[in-house]
């Protein structure tokens, strides 16, 4: 098991017993033997709005980072997704977003397959210079619908 894999598992069980984590950056790297940017490239890739995960930190002498895991309705996920989804989004994004959205039970399988059919590349690849627009602006379409 890797150390990022060690480390997100030591954050959720804490996410597990109270809703909400609170940590120190260096004192978590300490415990773990590694180096304090290790616990910010697990928390940016790990624990992030997309995932289900509200990451506020304090930075300074007595920071900290506080997760929690937020419980949200299916609309308001979506919601959610849509207003954090800037002017362009990548395929591989849609594809992450809509995995997501199948795992977390917001989406059936026929939903991720209609989602993924109308953003993918095949579809916009004439349109070089714009086809990220143009799929970000696709994509809020559809998922508003969904709400």
């Amino acid at each position: 098991m890797r150390i990022s894999d060690i480390i997100e598992n030591f954050i959720k069980e804490l996410l597990e017993n109270d809703k909400q984590a609170i940590i120190q950056r260096n004192d978590l790297a300490e415990q773990f033997n590694c180096v304090p940017s290790q616990i910010n490239y697990v928390i940016s890739t790990r624990f992030t709005p997309i995932q289900g995960y509200y990451v506020e930190s304090q930075r300074g002498g007595g920071g900290y980072i506080k997760i929690k895991k937020v419980n949200l309705t299916q609309s308001d996920y979506l919601m959610h997704i849509i207003t954090s989804i800037g002017n362009t989004i990548s395929a591989k994004e849609v594809d992450i977003f809509v995995n997501n959205f199948f795992d977390y039970g917001v989406i059936d399988e026929k939903t991720a397959k209609l989602l993924k059919g109308a953003t993918n590349d095949k579809v916009l690849g004439s349109l070089k210079n714009e086809k990220d627009e143009l799929r970000a602006k696709i994509f809020k379409s559809m998922l508003i619908n969904l709400v």
